[in-house]
């Protein structure tokens, strides 16, 4: 790592950008498979994280000489886990992922099935997948590294993705069990996934309020290596229509020309636990309907308009002088909730288990940002 990177570091006036530096004091210095020899470095490129995994892109140096470009996959397992123990299982020293690399010129992708190796030193499970596994002529691997090579090891070389590796702008991925019981060695008929599950986009493929083309399933995550996103005028961002969001049948705000609009700026860009940043329009008289996150947080920003929040009752101290008032939270029922005006600049923020809703009583059309990731 260039020495440079710690003088910034370490001046006074850069103490509070500290958060900022962090990540790539980690990952420039961090564990990687070969460095258990000095003749390998690392040219880490860029990180990208989602959920508990994470893909690391660069180049894999030897002897001081580029040797070929790499991509790493790390994944904790806290989620499969879960998914493993439901049939009494715990995870073993491997896991699978299942990798979709497209390439930065968009062409078509290309996916493979490899194995990850659990390593006690980082706390995850990790496999590289480098260009080559051949060294230069004249210059043989490290013997403390080749054991680490070939196919289904720590470092392995994937044929349907070499050509990709040295401009990699997207990886989807979704992690599974070995497809044996640990420790017997027995196969498993069904191994479990952790594909995001029941994660989705979604996309204006259709006018109609609610209908469910307009909803995508993924069935992985994505890391997207795309440093910046710019859209110069939201306004043109097509939106999502929803007809009675977040209202059960029993709401008496249920109507059948109750359409919340939503600009879906941004979803599977985001990285670690990131599920969407989107704009909302709440037109004249239409309300979107008082709803309940678990595991999730929430945070609303009020942009134009103005209109009637709710909150739930204690959820907010502060919010203990404001009208109280019954409201119907979908797929809970009745919670006494505070009845909190808004207007442009008002924020809305819940924790996980915190009650929200908004409803505009107004002739003018409300709108707000509103900013949602997971929390465990």
């Amino acid at each position: 790592m260039d020495s440079r990177f710690d003088q910034v570091y370490t001046h006074p006036e850069n103490e509070i950008f500290r958060v900022v530096f962090y990540p790539d004091r980690i990952y420039h210095a961090r564990y990687l498979n070969a460095t258990r020899s000095s003749r390998y470095r690392y040219y880490v490129a860029e990180v990208r994280g989602s959920a508990d995994g994470t893909a690391i892109k660069g180049d894999v140096y030897l002897g001081g000489s580029r040797l070929c470009p790499m991509l790493r996959i790390e994944y904790s397992g806290l989620r499969l886990v879960e998914q493993a123990r439901e049939f009494g299982r715990r995870l073993g020293p491997r896991t699978k992922a299942w990798v979709r690399v497209t390439g930065d010129d968009a062409g078509a992708p290309a996916e493979a099935v490899v194995t990850l190796h659990w390593d006690p030193v980082i706390g995850a499970y990790a496999v590289e997948i480098w260009e080559t596994l051949e060294p230069p002529e004249g210059t043989p691997h490290d013997l403390r590294v080749l054991p680490l090579m070939g196919r289904d090891a720590p470092i392995t070389r994937v044929p349907a993705l070499s050509p990709l590796l040295g401009r990699v702008r997207e990886v989807a991925v979704a992690f599974r069990e070995d497809g044996v019981v640990y420790p017997t060695g027995q196969r498993l008929r069904e191994p479990q996934w952790d594909n995001a599950y029941l994660r989705s986009h979604q996309e204006p493929r259709t006018d109609t309020p609610s209908a469910p083309e307009n909803t995508v399933p993924d069935s992985n995550y994505l890391l997207d290596f795309r440093r910046g996103f710019f859209i110069p005028d939201s306004s043109r961002v097509k939106p999502v229509n929803y007809r009675n969001a977040m209202s059960d049948e029993s709401n008496p705000d249920r109507r059948d020309d109750n359409i919340v609009r939503m600009r879906w700026l941004f979803q599977r860009e985001l990285g670690s636990d990131l599920v969407f940043f989107h704009e909302v329009t709440v037109p004249p008289h239409a309300v979107e309907g008082t709803h309940r996150h678990i595991g999730s947080e929430e945070l609303y920003y009020v942009v134009s308009g103005a209109g009637l929040a709710y909150m739930g009752d204690g959820d907010a101290p502060d919010t203990d002088g404001y009208p109280l008032v019954e409201r119907p939270v979908f797929g809970v029922g009745p919670v006494k909730c505070r009845e909190l005006p808004v207007r442009p600049g008002s924020v809305i923020y819940t924790k996980s288990g915190g009650v929200h809703g908004i409803r505009n009583p107004f002739d003018e059309p409300l709108v707000f940002v509103a900013f949602l990731y997971h929390t465990t």
